[in-house]
């Protein structure tokens, strides 16, 4: 039997940089036990900077350049925050995150990276964007190419700096807008005398790569002002530019340069084991970090070779040994500079090439270096015994986090008959409706309990789905929430780790809960194999909005779009983007009282959880049947490439058994929701202003087929 190891040490790695995506892709190959590892980085992705020239040129797609963060932390046992950290309060071992509870660490390790803003020049916050971070920069130039290619904005660009990154960026955006069918204007600003950064033969190489696509150079020219369509000089001359970015060099982020942390320049200092100057517990790298044995100018070079010396580092500290591995960055590199075409110019020790097989030479690098974090290795199952009951091997696959592991409706509806009627006058319903009605004085109370296995490893995250989907059952009712109990079941961790997880878990509660006007008045909790949240729920309501009451002719409405169990199901195996995944927790963690509030006047109304839309509708329709427009009902993205894949949960099958549809792709029916939407019967008449007023309160409605007399569900 394995030992129940306990997690006693949180890991935070601060930022989504290169050394930090290949820590994780080594950690996923040997974890530490007892260490919770998180990851906190603006978005799911991290650009990967070797290949943005390639693809400001239109060689690569966005989803080659993105390192996807989310499937690196899945197979690194990792969370992920989508968040950018702000602030760090090295004494008391904490970080910022707007709009989440302050994050406490055992051990940390910061690689954001720098930006090439300038706040200081007039006008470039409004009109220009710095060349990093290279996501936002990416975006950007992706929205004005299009734009331009449409005619909608001259092909006209200027980049400040003439250094290595402003040359090849040049190049590239020329070369990219010639592609369009435009007469690219390119012009590089440079305060100084010439291109920078490379060595006379490079330089002349650069220079006339740079004339054949006529890009144009202007040096000793400062740049005072960024106006919507140029760029103002010193001098009072101004160049025309619809898209103006700034590649000046490197600068730190306000937040780690305004920080307690040593810096230099406002890098952060670290000494030969990458560990930040008097501190034993955090670490710093990449570009974001100064080394005070070995100064370096910022390249992706040495974040790379960083990487093994930080894993073994942070393992070191993580365990309490000593004995850290020092950092020798090497002393000179190959730079491998794009050309705008498929063709580069290469530079070291002096000697300096050009041509097209530099330019699949460095392609070669770049992907393989790309390879590394995408192809990520199958870690194989432990098999089953030799000998096992039957059944068993049938049973054998993962089971489904959230909804994808409720009990399958046939068993539970086969539990809930034998039950008896209520005996109580005061009970007004029985087993089997999204919540409870009792009657006491005026009005009506209705009660419900709901609990869900963890569907993210960010605790706090989960709580907000948890309760959310826990709230579904009393929105569904037409109920106002009135109070909750919350049980809590953690995995076994030290005492200090169970303090930080339900701080974390029971403020967020508490938060989503008290904005619908609804108290967490106590609960349970306790620890167990795995992380779960449960909540038992009041509700308040004049006239209960019940299942089984749809009409003839009413209209459908589904307020959230399917797709969460076959994406949570293709996410556990690896094979989802991490964008789809982050987008569709965010959207789970989204509160529905407001669409609840407006649709109280449904003939009858459901929340639509682990039995699928197709199960859920057939207890609002109560015996007549539905003609549904798979056109119409809306779905996650990635889920129906997910579900013809053949990612399916846990009890898709019973689902589909339960309750059959008639008519083809009808899997995304079956699929169990978690924190699913709201699915209302209505007036014909009213459906389209319900629509769009919920659309406009920004959830993702749509009205999705009709009742009809005939019993039976048909999808066209």
């Amino acid at each position: 039997m394995s030992p129940d190891i306990p997690l006693t040490r949180d890991l935070l790695l601060i930022g989504g940089g290169h050394t930090h995506a290949l820590v994780l892709r080594r950690w996923g190959m040997d974890p530490l036990p007892g260490v919770r590892v998180t990851v906190v980085n603006p978005g799911p992705t991290a650009p990967y900077s070797g290949m943005l020239p390639g693809h400001v040129a239109g060689h690569y797609s966005r989803d080659d350049l993105d390192i996807d963060l989310v499937r690196l932390a899945r197979f690194a046992g990792a969370a992920v925050i989508d968040g950018a950290v702000t602030a760090i309060d090295p004494e008391e071992r904490t970080v910022s995150i707007p709009g989440r509870a302050p994050l406490a660490y055992d051990v940390a390790s910061i690689d954001v990276g720098v930006h090439a803003e300038m706040p200081d020049l007039p006008g470039f916050a409004e009109h220009a964007v710095g060349a990093k971070p290279l996501g936002r920069f990416a975006s950007a130039w992706e929205a004005f190419l299009d734009e331009a290619a449409e005619g909608h904005r001259p092909p006209q660009v200027a980049i400040l700096g003439a250094g290595v990154a402003g040359a090849e960026l040049s190049l590239a955006m020329a070369h990219a807008l010639r592609g369009a069918g435009l007469v690219p204007e390119v012009t590089v600003i440079e305060a100084g005398p010439g291109l920078s950064g490379v060595g006379p033969e490079a330089r002349r190489r650069l220079r006339a790569a740079m004339k054949a696509y006529g890009v144009a150079l202007r040096t000793e020219a400062r740049a005072i002002a960024i106006a919507a369509d140029h760029v103002a000089l010193e001098e009072g001359e101004t160049i025309p530019a619809a898209f103006v970015t700034g590649a000046t060099g490197a600068r730190p982020h306000a937040w780690l340069a305004g920080s307690p942390l040593p810096t230099e320049d406002g890098f952060v200092r670290v000494d030969s084991r990458l560990r930040v100057e008097g501190r034993d517990d955090l670490f710093a790298v990449g570009d974001c970090a100064h080394l005070t044995h070995a100064p370096r100018p910022k390249a992706g070079v040495y974040a790379v070779r960083q990487a093994p010396v930080l894993h073994d580092n942070l393992r070191a500290a993580l365990i309490g040994m000593g004995g850290l591995k020092p950092y020798a960055p090497q002393k000179g590199y190959l730079k491998l500079i794009s050309l705008g075409e498929k063709k580069a110019v290469a530079e070291k020790a002096g000697v300096t090439l050009s041509g097209a097989w530099l330019w699949r030479l460095k392609d070669r690098i770049d992907r393989r270096f790309m390879t590394k974090l995408t192809d990520l290795p199958v870690m194989r199952r432990p098999d089953l015994p030799r000998e096992v009951a039957r059944g068993v091997r049938d049973l054998g696959k993962p089971l489904c986090s959230g909804c994808g592991s409720k009990v399958t409706a046939d068993a539970l509806g086969q539990a809930l008959a034998r039950l008896p009627a209520p005996a109580r006058d005061d009970v007004r319903s029985g087993p089997g409706d999204d919540a409870a009605v009792l009657v006491h004085g005026q009005g009506a109370q209705v009660l419900t309990t709901d609990h869900l296995r963890a569907v993210c490893a960010d605790a706090e995250l989960f709580a907000r789905i948890a309760t959310v989907h826990a709230l579904g059952d009393v929105w569904a009712m037409g109920a106002a929430p009135q109070a909750a109990l919350a049980s809590v079941v953690l995995p076994r961790m030290s005492e200090a780790l169970q303090a930080r997880t339900l701080d974390l878990m029971l403020g967020a509660v508490a938060e989503v809960l008290a904005a619908e006007g609804c108290d967490l008045v106590g609960g349970h909790s306790t620890m167990g194999a795995e992380t779960m949240l449960g909540l038992t729920l009041t509700g308040l309501t004049d006239a209960p909005v019940t299942q089984g009451g749809a009409r003839p002719g009413d209209a459908l409405i589904l307020t959230r779009p399917l797709g969460t169990g076959t994406l949570l199901v293709a996410e556990m195996a690896g094979r989802a983007r991490g964008a789809d995944v982050l987008d569709m927790l965010h959207a789970m963690a989204r509160p529905q009282g407001d669409a609840a509030r407006l649709l109280r006047g449904a003939h009858a109304m459901t929340d639509v959880t682990g039995f699928g839309l197709a199960g859920h509708l057939t207890r609002v329709l109560g015996g007549r049947g539905a003609r549904l427009d798979l056109g119409a009902i809306p779905a996650y993205a990635g889920a129906r490439e997910a579900l013809a894949e053949g990612h399916r949960s846990t009890i898709h099958e019973a689902n589909a058994r339960a309750a059959p549809v008639a008519g083809e792709e009808v899997a995304l029916l079956h699929d169990p929701q978690t924190s699913g939407g709201l699915l209302a019967a209505v007036p014909a008449e009213t459906a389209e202003e319900l629509v769009t007023r919920l659309r406009a309160l920004g959830h993702r409605a749509s009205r999705i087929g009709t009742v009809t007399e005939v019993p039976g569900v048909v999808a066209v």
